[in-house]
């Protein structure tokens, strides 16, 4: 399952870029970056979880974002219970051009039903977890961020934050920002849960016993959906209008 991008002779000059988006990794380190074995990785590739790699120089397969996101939600849905067979079902739903940014949406979508799950690993078990080497700067940044506890030498590891703890490792912010950030998010994410609580409320008081069942059935997955979906086309506008200040002054 390889996809060669060599030329052959006489292909059009304008053919587009099929090149993997950055980062370029062999199998050995996207396994290691996902902190699953090689042999998983082929594995799901021949079960078509995995989009095959792209053929650099002397043949040799690299992976990029797409597939570490790919695994990341593979992983996610593990942790939901899914058997493999329920796990291949969901992958094929989705559409197959979906991006890193989109799977990493997904993710979070699933992410979000996890129940509240702490657990106590090794230093060692947390690195595998991660899907990288941790320093000391980065445990103390994971438990700046309430992912992670030190308790003698064992880590108190919150899986369902864990993901999210080692990809902020990377972005370009300051601790404080970062900090700053998740505080905004619960405290307007606590307002909202208050307000719409308060809001299905007053609709409950007035039905009877059984359409109180059904609604409170129904309220969480949609109410998160609601959110997800609302929260990112709001930053997306944030984030075009900031970009179309920031061409502006340039």
């Amino acid at each position: 399952m390889t996809t060669d991008t060599t030329p052959a002779a006489g292909d059009d000059a304008e053919e587009p870029d099929r090149t993997v988006e950055e980062p370029a990794l062999t199998v050995d380190e996207l396994a290691a970056r996902a902190g699953v074995t090689v042999r998983t990785v082929r594995f799901y590739g021949t079960r078509g979880l995995l989009p095959p790699p792209v053929i650099g120089p002397r043949r040799v397969g690299h992976y990029g974002r797409e597939h570490l996101a790919r695994l990341a939600l593979i992983e996610e849905l593990q942790h939901q219970g899914m058997t493999l067979a329920a796990i291949e079902r969901y992958m094929q739903q989705l559409p197959s051009d979906l991006s890193a940014h989109d799977l990493a949406i997904h993710r979070a979508v699933v992410a979000s039903w996890a129940p509240d799950l702490v657990e106590p690993v090794t230093r060692e078990e947390l690195q595998r977890r991660a899907g990288r080497a941790l320093d000391d700067d980065d445990l103390e940044r994971l438990a700046a961020m309430g992912v992670v506890r030190q308790d003698g030498d064992t880590c108190l590891v919150d899986l369902g934050l864990l993901r999210l703890g080692v990809g902020l490792l990377d972005v370009p912010l300051s601790q404080e920002a970062i900090l700053a950030s998740r505080k905004v998010l619960i405290e307007h994410s606590r307002a909202a849960a208050h307000e719409l609580s308060q809001l299905f409320r007053g609709e409950v008081s007035r039905r009877d016993a059984r359409d109180v069942k059904s609604l409170s059935a129904h309220m969480e997955p949609l109410v998160v959906q609601a959110l997800l979906t609302t929260f990112q086309r709001s930053l997306k506008e944030e984030l075009r209008e900031w970009s179309s200040e920031t061409g502006r002054s340039s």
